[in-house]
């Protein structure tokens, strides 16, 4: 099916229940009114300009306007291109020209977490020098046809006086007469979404997601977690990531359950009254988010009260520290949280946890595969030689999910989808991983991220999983630095827990008490926080190079 054939069937089995609950613009949309305000929006869009085939590019936060854009685009068959609204002016105008996208909806404000709103009209006169102008003109980005805005800044940004931009309400008040939207044709396997990756060691690449790849791994995910149209699944990841609009919006969107967002970008403090006010029974997020949200409950900010419906939830973006996850299941009651792991080039989840594995499973394997998936171990020296059970080496997965490429780049796409004798297509991940006997996939760091410290291979997620164990670590991120005898080292980037203090020693004691002397951190920094991916993961790559300027500066702590 394509996705609008599908939401068809959910809307008219589930219409009556709540759809989206934006919980920082107290709206919610039903399934019925988020049908009838995609449809009208799509016929605004259309009236635009926007079919079938063009990139539509979408810059918001978490918001109803986002939800509705979503649906409106996949009802016209336009690409959704999401751009992470931290892009600045040259990367946006970079992406938008690499897809040569015709349409642009954006916020007149950008909410990053933990910043104050930021007017986006630098970047809109960065597009379109003259914005007063009556018709829209971008030698910048000569594909642009038109520039919606959602004015999301409470009257801090006056948008009146920009003639080339379309407000958003008057796009969906040009769509409200008519009931259908003109006969469209779709078929499964088209391009529907176009993810810019937000990978940790590269330039942000452009993977094409069909209908067929993002729904069905929507439901698979929402089959894993048991959801149901009773459920109400509170997800502050952003909508323009794979963890928000996949495993978020249309794993709810295929089950009928409700989505709540907190806030357009990560708020703590919101995320936890969200869950109390509208009674979440699930909680998505990655490590950072959860331990920023276990701190203020821990700290007294929040009252421990209101969470008891909670049940499951997605942790995912990065390895899951096993501490972390004990945390989850005592304070938060998420006894029947699930772990996923994958990457945007497979739409994305390839692996999961079910909410009843064994609890080592849940807290040392990222599940056995999704349905329809298959995948192997391989030797990354000589990807012909699949290994066996429990041996280490590069996952490589095949099936529905995979990207039909990056947009416009043959050579990229070529080095990481490679098809075997038999002409099937394989998705090199990059990730070290592990498969037993039963299936259950065990990741245990990025082939890139692999320590050699004298010959021997270390894994930087054993070592922060030591020290997070720790009461006083509150953060850990391990990662190797030059070393002239050894050829690398391990260093530990460590930030403490509020109002407690640590020495080095103790760091070295703490690990050479429960590992082998060679996983000792030669390094400790004390830092307070990490250099990161719009979706959460920390850039190792630009810690290490944090870490050898510290180390050229004198300060690292041996």
């Amino acid at each position: 099916m394509t996705v609008p054939q599908h939401f068809r069937e959910i809307v008219k089995n589930f219409g009556d229940r709540n759809a989206v609950i934006s919980h920082h613009q107290r709206t919610t949309l039903t399934y019925d009114q988020l049908d009838r305000d995609s449809c009208a929006l799509a016929r605004g869009l259309a009236k635009q300009g926007v079919k079938k085939g063009d990139r539509v590019a979408v810059s918001l936060g978490n918001n109803i306007e986002n939800a509705t854009a979503t649906y409106a685009l996949f009802k016209l068959g336009a690409i959704l291109v999401p751009l992470n609204p931290a892009f600045n002016a040259p990367q946006v105008l970079s992406g938008l020209n690499h897809l040569a996208a015709s349409h642009v909806l954006i916020g007149a404000e950008t909410n990053l977490p933990y910043k104050p709103p930021k007017s986006n009209l630098p970047l809109l006169e960065a597009l379109v020098p003259d914005l007063r102008a009556s018709k829209l003109q971008s030698e910048a980005v000569p594909s642009l046809q038109s520039l919606t805005l959602v004015n999301n800044s409470s009257g801090r940004v006056d948008t009146s006086p920009y003639k080339s931009t379309t407000s958003y309400e008057n796009v969906v008040e040009d769509g409200q007469n008519g009931t259908t939207l003109q006969d469209i044709t779709l078929y499964p396997d088209e391009i529907i979404n176009i993810q810019f990756t937000s990978g940790t060691t590269s330039v942000p690449k452009a993977a094409c997601l069909s209908h067929r790849s993002i729904l069905n791994n929507g439901k698979s995910i929402g089959d894993r977690m048991l959801l149901t149209e009773k459920d109400v699944v509170v997800c502050p990841p952003p909508l323009f990531h794979c963890f928000g609009c996949i495993l978020g919006y249309m794993a709810t969107a295929t089950h009928g359950s409700a989505i709540v967002f907190p806030a357009e970008a990560f708020h703590p403090l919101h995320t936890l009254h969200a869950v109390q006010q509208y009674k979440g029974t699930a909680l998505y997020g990655v490590p950072t988010m959860f331990i920023s949200e276990l701190e203020l409950l821990a700290n007294g900010t929040v009252p421990y009260e209101g969470f008891e419906h909670l049940r499951t939830g997605i942790a995912a973006g990065s390895s899951i520290p096993a501490e972390l996850m004990r945390k989850l299941h005592k304070t938060l009651n998420l006894t029947e949280l699930t772990i996923c792991y994958g990457m945007t080039e497979t739409s994305p989840v390839s692996a999961m946890t079910t909410t009843d594995d064994p609890i080592d499973k849940r807290i040392d394997s990222v599940g056995r595969l999704m349905p329809h998936v298959t995948a192997k171990v391989v030797d990354p020296a000589d990807r012909t030689r699949i290994l066996g059970p429990n041996e280490r080496g590069e996952l490589v997965v095949s099936g529905y999910l995979t990207m039909r490429g990056y947009w416009g780049d043959a050579a990229k796409t070529a080095e990481v989808l490679i098809p075997d004798d038999e002409g099937r297509m394989w998705m090199h991940t990059g990730d070290e991983a592990s498969m037993d006997e039963e299936g259950y996939v065990k990741i245990t760091g990025r082939i890139k991220d692999l320590i050699i410290r004298g010959g021997e291979n270390i894994h930087p997620l054993e070592v922060e999983n030591c020290l997070f164990a720790n009461d006083k670590v509150k953060e850990v991120s391990v990662v190797g630095l030059p070393d002239e005898k050894l050829g690398e080292c391990v260093a530990a980037f460590v930030v403490l827990q509020d109002g407690v203090r640590m020495d080095a020693a103790e760091v070295r004691t703490w690990v050479k008490e429960r590992l082998s002397h060679h996983l000792v951190p030669k390094y400790v920094f004390w830092v307070d926080g990490y250099p990161k991916t719009p979706s959460g993961k920390i850039r190792k790559v630009e810690l290490k190079e944090m870490g050898i300027g510290l180390l050229r500066d004198g300060k690292g702590l041996v």
